[in-house]
């Protein structure tokens, strides 16, 4: 009888056995890196969304206090137009 480390299977079928153990382990560890890369630059990105965001709401906020000043100096130069007209009917020399 030979001696168990000429068997067949620990000569042919065990090295087989274990370098697609170490084949799995070696791609195992290579996609945990790329997901966390992968977690990395979705993180980033859900950084640069907030900040736009922010971003975003901040110009809206402007935008709004622009809007509401326009409108009163539009209702100013309504009331001016109304002065401006009431004045020139009374000293225009030619009267209705």
């Amino acid at each position: 009888m030979q001696p168990w480390w000429q068997q067949p299977f620990f000569q042919v079928a065990l090295p087989i056995i274990v370098t697609f153990v170490i084949t799995y382990w070696a791609h195992n560890r290579r996609f945990d890196d790329v997901n966390k890369r992968f977690d990395d630059v979705n993180r980033r990105i859900d950084d640069l969304n907030r900040r736009l965001d922010d971003l975003k709401d901040a110009i809206v906020k402007r935008l709004e206090g622009i809007e509401r000043r326009l409108e009163r100096i539009e209702q100013l130069l309504v009331e001016h137009d109304r002065r401006i007209t009431a004045l020139e009917e009374r000293t225009s020399p030619l009267r209705r």
